[in-house]
């Protein structure tokens, strides 16, 4: 839906379950472009369609990057939001540096050709979760400029200068850009 909307009318969006995908294509890779390529590479593969998939991470300065592409599993295979947050703030128990960003990579394969747009938003790790919008580890994330978590934001709010929007943002100039009449 978010993507709908940022693409509007003039394209048309959909989604795995549209295709008769139930299960996750695998995310075996080590950065976050790697993973949205091998996603983006396999629906191109197996559907002939044009398509774009993405990957997102959390990446902290004191933790050398982590967790990273390991984010939505970073505490275990069962994808626990709670479990994550609780795993991220003991290793950064008594850490000063809480600097870190959020990273999504969005890989469009198009025309047979590979694209890759991404979008960061740098922050701190709050010392405890705050709010109750949002998902994953919006609850400690304090992006610049701001003195709440992505979790007190409206999602209104957290659009407008999320990692995510930014990237669709890109991706969505390129395909209006690449479909403008020449």
């Amino acid at each position: 839906e978010e993507i709908r909307a940022i693409l509007g009318p003039d394209f048309s969006v959909s989604g795995l379950s549209d295709l008769g995908l139930v299960h996750e294509i695998p995310e075996p890779h080590h950065s976050l472009e790697e993973n949205a390529l091998a996603k983006v590479r396999f629906v191109a593969r197996n559907h002939n369609l044009d398509c774009f998939a993405d990957d997102t991470g959390l990446e902290t300065e004191a933790l050398n990057g982590l967790p990273g592409v390991l984010s939505a599993r970073y505490a275990g295979p069962a994808k626990n939001s709670r479990a994550n947050i609780d795993k991220l703030l003991k290793e950064l128990s008594g850490k000063n540096n809480r600097k870190a960003r959020f990273r999504t990579v969005i890989a469009l394969v198009m025309d047979g050709k590979e694209h890759l747009f991404e979008g960061v938003v740098n922050g701190i790790i709050a010392r405890e979760p705050r709010g109750e919008h949002g998902f994953g580890y919006d609850p400690v994330f304090i992006p610049d400029g701001y003195n709440k978590t992505f979790a007190e934001m409206d999602a209104e709010e957290k659009n407008r200068i999320s990692h995510r929007w930014m990237a669709i943002d890109r991706l969505a100039g390129f395909l209006k850009q690449s479909s403008a009449p020449r």
